[in-house]
């Protein structure tokens, strides 16, 4: 059993360094709760798959350890492993075999007995069901993709990885995988996902990880990490236009666009006093006048660019 029962995953001083000396992952400290989906995000290369490798038995670490409800995942390999669902990146298939045979095939591979009628309840929810029968060639990449999900349900796992499980979807697929992730968390799975859909992570997950050149850097509540790091603009459209911000505006951090015509201003969501209605007197005691004005607030993804932005104000590739 588990230290602390709301614990599903606990990863502890976890790194990884190549034979070549690159270190993908730098001492990785993260618990991951029972039921709860938890999107992990980063750049390319800041080393979600390693993680997720390693957590999944497919790689090795160079330190740490791993423990799935309880079970370490080097000690008690078999145990730890079962408990564990995988919907890779690649859509590697046996192309050869039907639906049917490698979903069922996939179970077997656990030690689960054959179990037909949840067999065709996981292609049931994944409107595969029509499909049992073909062979893996004859699908499109859309239903390959629903095929490795449900390949890695297929023996019952208690945590689910989905590794960018979009990829490659249309609209109405990725909608449906959707339903069946929440379906899933609501009867009690743990869902950890990377993607590069960022408003999916904004919309589903209940807690944000973010991984920079193998450091998690940030793991907050979602809400709590937007209210935190968010940050609302006020755009005012002007009737006239300014050729410069007036210097007795200086302790307002506000910026005007190349035409002179919207001035923005940047406040903390957090502050009381969002400075709004001193600003506004001190518009119009100058003569500035407006004649309209919105409001925008930081999106997961403003947020996100701004934690894994570098040192030298450049901002790396990102994976959303």
């Amino acid at each position: 059993m588990p230290d602390t029962p709301d614990v599903i995953l606990r990863i502890r001083d976890l790194s990884k360094t190549y034979a070549g000396g690159f270190q993908a992952l730098k001492r990785v400290n993260l618990d991951i709760h029972r039921g709860e989906i938890f999107a992990l995000l980063g750049p390319n290369g800041a080393g979600k798959t390693t993680l997720i490798s390693i957590v999944c038995g497919m790689a090795n670490a160079t330190s740490g350890s791993v423990q799935a409800d309880g079970f370490d995942i080097v000690r008690d390999y078999r145990q730890a492993r079962g408990l564990i669902g995988l919907v890779p990146q690649e859509l590697h298939t046996d192309s050869f075999e039907t639906v049917w045979a490698t979903v069922s095939f996939s179970r077997g591979l656990f030690g689960k007995p054959p179990d037909p009628a949840y067999i065709e309840k996981i292609l049931r929810d994944l409107s595969l069901w029509d499909k049992k029968d073909n062979k893996m060639l004859q699908l499109s990449g859309g239903m390959k993709r629903r095929v490795l999900i449900a390949k890695a349900l297929s023996h019952e796992p208690k945590v689910l990885f989905l590794d960018e499980p979009s990829a490659g979807v249309d609209v109405e697929l990725r909608h449906d995988m959707w339903r069946l992730v929440r379906e899933l968390r609501d009867a009690g799975t743990t869902i950890i996902l990377t993607t590069h859909y960022i408003e999916e992570a904004e919309d589903m997950a209940d807690r944000i990880g973010v991984i920079r050149q193998g450091e998690l850097i940030v793991v907050e509540d979602k809400n709590t990490l937007m209210r935190q790091l968010g940050r609302k603009e006020l755009a005012l459209s002007l009737q006239q236009a300014l050729s410069a911000i007036p210097e007795s505006l200086a302790r307002w951090p506000l910026s005007l666009s190349a035409d002179g015509l919207t001035l923005t201003y940047t406040f903390d969501t957090q502050n009381e006093d969002t400075g709004i209605a001193e600003l506004l007197a001190a518009l119009g005691s100058l003569g500035i006048h407006f004649r309209d004005l919105r409001s925008s607030e930081s999106s997961l993804e403003d947020i996100f660019v701004t934690l894994i932005r570098d040192t030298t104000g450049q901002t790396a590739e990102v994976s959303l």
